[in-house]
């Protein structure tokens, strides 16, 4: 390691030389590439860490670049992959970090596998689906993870730590129902709240590798309202959660994840979320108006978008048509229905 290289971090009292070796040895997981995945790689990698893993399902589009800070137009001309053109990218900033990034859609049965070497994971997926079975993961391995999450101009982040904070089960039970969150391709994003949030998170990180208190305090922001707030937000009697008081792990057993299926022969995919509950077409409809063709009735919306074609039904299952391929289906739904 070149020290001139990090002397202005290590000169940072809260980091210093120790600090700045902890965080030369230490390997941390970065879970999504786009908005908040690639600020917060860009972040990690400059900082001199010694191992990124980078799990991304998506490759790069025209309509990530005003956001998605490390890949440009060849990238989404080419349809790279968003973790190998992340990889790229990031070996040309810093050469000295092992960067291991692998095009892959997380689940119960390979997340375990994939995050094993993992000491912090950095949360930047799409859906809470994968945030449910990362959360279980983390506090059945005592790992802690860090939260973001943003849309429109909002932001919001927290540090999950097991033995020291609650769990995201404590604060939702239940993941919430199909339809019932804004996406960035419904509200759309702008890029100064996918840096606010980046920043909070990988700041976390920092703080959790040099050995620093992280003290859990909830990040709220809004940069177009211009109002920022961190409120303390502790889980008094944490016994009665599923998760981290009775350490059932019911998403990483696989027990209530969404079910995908390929329907043989019809160049679709059929989604059925796991506690979705009903979902709102009125809602959904309003949403998707500027982004979508849409036909409904009582019994089905249909949305034609992309190329492709997603038929909900009240009860948040759909199929969707125009491939066959469960990683292009899933995100399909994560990005219109908003799971």
């Amino acid at each position: 390691m070149t020290e001139s290289r990090y002397s202005r971090q290590i000169l940072f009292p809260g980091i210093g030389a120790e600090g700045q070796q902890r965080i030369r040895q230490a390997r941390v997981a970065v879970i999504g590439c786009g908005a908040l995945g690639s600020v917060s790689c860009e972040m990690l990698t400059r900082a001199g860490l010694g191992r990124l893993l980078i799990f991304d399902r998506d490759f790069v589009e025209s309509t990530n670049l005003q956001r998605q800070t490390l890949f440009d137009e060849r990238d989404a001309a080419a349809a790279l992959p968003k973790a190998i053109a992340a990889r790229r990218r990031l070996e040309r900033i810093n050469s000295e970090v092992q960067i291991d990034a692998q095009v892959v859609d997380l689940t119960a049965h390979n997340l375990p596998r994939l995050l094993k070497e993992a000491e912090i994971v950095v949360d930047a997926s799409d859906n809470f689906e994968v945030r449910y079975l990362l959360n279980d993961w983390a506090f059945q391995q005592d790992t802690p993870w860090i939260y973001g999450a943003c849309v429109a101009s909002y932001g919001i982040a927290y540090a999950f730590q097991p033995g020291r904070t609650g769990c995201l089960q404590c604060l939702f039970p239940e993941p919430p129902g199909a339809g019932s969150l804004d996406t960035c391709d419904t509200a759309g994003i702008i890029a100064p709240v996918v840096h606010a949030v980046a920043s909070f998170q990988v700041a976390q990180v920092l703080k959790l590798l040099a050995g620093e208190p992280v003290p859990p305090n909830l990040f709220h922001c809004d940069v177009w309202e211009g109002t920022w707030r961190c409120r303390r937000l502790e889980v008094e009697d944490r016994s009665r959660c599923r998760c981290c008081g009775l350490r059932e792990f019911r998403f990483l057993k696989g027990s209530a994840g969404d079910r995908l299926v390929r329907l043989c022969g019809r160049d679709a995919v059929q989604i059925s979320p796991a506690g979705a509950g009903g979902v709102d077409f009125g809602e959904i409809r309003e949403r998707l108006a500027r982004t979508a063709q849409i036909q409904a009735n009582e019994f089905m919306l249909r949305i034609r978008v992309e190329g492709y074609e997603i038929s909900l039904f009240p009860d948040g299952r759909s199929i969707i048509r125009g491939t066959d391929d469960p990683v292009r289906a899933r995100s399909l739904y994560a990005r219109y229905i908003g799971r």
